[in-house]
């Protein structure tokens, strides 16, 4: 299939690869159509021209795909024309991508411009032509997803279904690197297609079966406290939020650490312990107190960790007091934290905020004005660097196969196919953040990845002041030692310490005060 063939509309038949008719792209593009991908833009954030673009409303025809009539359209033809024009823009850009993984199958002998080593570095896993899946199966692997995708948006239940069956056989969750990523996609198209055509609507609405997508919350915590083994993430996302913390305590005798999410719940408290470490170690002496405050996570998990804690902290000669706070981020009170006169308190928000990002931002605005009221001296945020928040599925259908195509080559890189444990990461942990992605919609899609660029405005709007974190040189030292430092890049972005995969951004670590 050549890039020739893939038309303008990005909807075209091939080899039974795409689907799309452009009459039922005029279908989906009717204005209630949009309220089924939860827009969540900010008002602001998109200029068109002198004006900005009005907010989409919210309307939840997704789950009742049968409708008997449709309410009477009143959106004035302006902003029709505008919408449509956006979706026009993703598919077009779609298309681009997947034009660039199809010239990356055959590229002109001696051929090595920028622009095939950015797609091949941004796809490595496709591209690479070695364990992850590269080649014509590769090609064929990353059509059949977008075709599929572009099925399931424009609820074409028995072409999609179709390609389900297909993508089951050409992607087992034991193949190659893509292959295995592909797996997970597979899933989450599977379903968001039962959440628009559930079996229970007739037979001919689900004629194919896959696993169940959900899984247990113990599978999930053994799968991320392995990923933080294997994966040097978070454990970067920890050393950078560390140094940052101690830098702002410098000098400080009593000191409040509030912890929003504890690292998904992660147990053992593996930050704190460096923590304590480098508060023993400090020049100027040990502080005469130290609290830590746990926010978000289970209960019995954190109690757990603060005795932990308490423990290691009396080996280290130090006093620490441990509270956890049950409330989730987004009913969280000043009170609850129990913040006292003269401490120097700092917050630590590791890949948690996105999840409180909501389709009205409102939850969102009132945790960090929560935030803005304790005035930390140091507000650290570390957030996965990806666009997975866009208001339109194909966007972030594409959006996240690119993103998670580099962890999983990661992952290969790192550890043979077979391995339990890295399985059992890409299952559970990583396969669990793509099927809410990809098949959740709503106050169910809690997985709102955003890139820095929009995390920097959206801190400035709410009060905070940017703290540039400047320690390239130590973190890619600090790489080397721990992750072997092949592969893993490290930059400085507008204030923000970039990890990434081949150039792939991974996460983005910034710091704030008030």
């Amino acid at each position: 299939m050549s890039p020739n063939n893939f038309t303008t509309s990005f909807c075209l038949t091939q080899q039974n690869a795409s689907i799309c008719t452009e009459q039922e792209l005029d279908n989906y593009l009717h204005p209630y159509y949009y309220g089924i991908e939860e827009v969540a833009l900010d008002g602001d954030e998109l200029e068109l021209g002198s004006s900005r673009a009005p907010k989409a409303t919210k309307v939840d025809y997704f789950s009742s795909p049968y409708q008997s009539s449709w309410p009477p359209a009143q959106v004035d033809v302006e902003s029709s024309r505008v919408r449509k024009k956006q979706f026009r823009d993703v598919l077009e850009s779609c298309k681009q991508k997947v034009e660039a993984l199809e010239a990356l199958e055959s590229p002109p002998a001696g051929s090595s411009g920028p622009f095939q080593l950015e797609q091949s570095e941004a796809v490595v896993a496709v591209g690479d032509g070695g364990s992850g899946g590269g080649g014509a199966d590769g090609m064929r692997l990353v059509q059949l997803l977008v075709a599929c995708a572009e099925a399931v948006a424009c609820r074409d239940r028995a072409q999609a279904a179709a390609l389900l069956r297909e993508l089951q056989v050409g992607a087992p969750v034991h193949g190659t690197a893509f292959q295995r990523v592909a797996s997970c996609f597979v899933q989450g198209l599977a379903d968001r297609l039962a959440l628009a055509h559930p079996p229970s609507l007739g037979p001919a609405s689900m004629a194919f079966s896959v696993p169940r997508s959900s899984c247990h919350d113990g599978a999930r915590g053994e799968a991320l406290a392995v990923a933080y083994e294997l994966c040097p993430y978070l454990r970067f996302a920890h050393f950078v939020a560390n140094v940052s913390i101690l830098e702002a305590f410098e000098g400080e005798s009593n000191v409040h650490v509030v912890d929003l999410g504890m690292t998904l719940g992660l147990d053992r408290g593996h930050q704190w312990r460096a923590l304590l470490d480098g508060l023993a170690a400090r020049a100027g002496g040990k502080p005469a107190c130290v609290r830590v405050t746990g926010v978000g996570a289970r209960l019995d998990t954190m109690r757990a960790v603060g005795r932990e804690l308490e423990a290691y902290a009396e080996e280290l000669g130090m006093r620490l007091e441990f509270r956890a706070v049950d409330r989730t981020l987004e009913s969280l009170h000043v009170d609850d934290l129990g913040v006292e006169a003269g401490e120097a308190v700092a917050i630590n928000s590791v890949l948690e905020l996105h999840c409180v990002v909501k389709e009205s931002r409102g939850a969102l605005n009132s945790v960090l004005q929560t935030i803005r009221k304790l005035s930390p001296k140091a507000f650290v945020l570390v957030e996965q660097d990806a666009g997975h928040n866009g208001p339109f599925f194909l966007g972030r259908f594409m959006e996240a196969l690119h993103y998670y195509a580099a962890l999983f080559d990661a992952l290969d890189a790192a550890l043979p196919r077979y391995d339990a444990r890295r399985a059992r990461v890409e299952q559970f942990h990583f396969g669990a953040e793509i099927r809410n992605v990809v098949g959740c919609e709503g106050a169910a899609r809690v997985e709102r990845h955003e890139r820095a660029d929009q995390w920097r405005r959206r801190m400035s709007r709410a009060g905070f002041q940017s703290m540039p974190i400047k320690m390239a040189t130590k973190a890619r030292e600090w790489l080397e030692e721990n992750a072997g430092g092949s592969g893993y890049t490290v930059a400085e972005e507008k204030g923000c310490l970039v990890l990434g995969w081949k150039g792939k951004p991974v996460i983005a670590a910034s710091c704030w005060k008030c």
